[in-house]
């Protein structure tokens, strides 16, 4: 590793801390508006689809792919829909590996 990547992680890291130190050692003293209040409520769903939808639909990283044999969307979808119906963690897991797995191994 060069010097200058250590320095660049180093800085990274540093400036990392310092926002994450910042926010928990002030942030009892921050009071928000209730509309950030409610806002900051869709920041986890729109982080997680932010990391899953690319993994989903982009399986190869290379070129879209919204086909049946595509079984990282089928396992997705499927996941959806265990969540919308059940709103159990451990269903939609285990139902949506399940789904990936079988189509995956039906597939070749």
């Amino acid at each position: 590793m060069s010097p200058y990547e250590i320095v660049l992680i180093t800085a990274m890291a540093l400036i990392t801390f310092a926002i994450r130190y910042t926010l928990s050692a002030a942030g009892h003293r921050v009071r928000f508006s209730p509309w950030v209040t409610q806002a900051l409520n869709y920041v986890p769903v729109a982080v997680l689809t932010a990391i899953v939808a690319p993994a989903m639909l982009l399986p190869d990283r290379q070129q879209l792919d919204i086909g049946l044999e595509n079984a990282y969307l089928v396992g997705g979808i499927v996941a959806i829909v265990l969540a919308a119906r059940w709103r159990n963690l451990l269903v939609t897991i285990v139902g949506a590996m399940i789904c990936f797995f079988a189509w995956r191994w039906w597939l070749g």
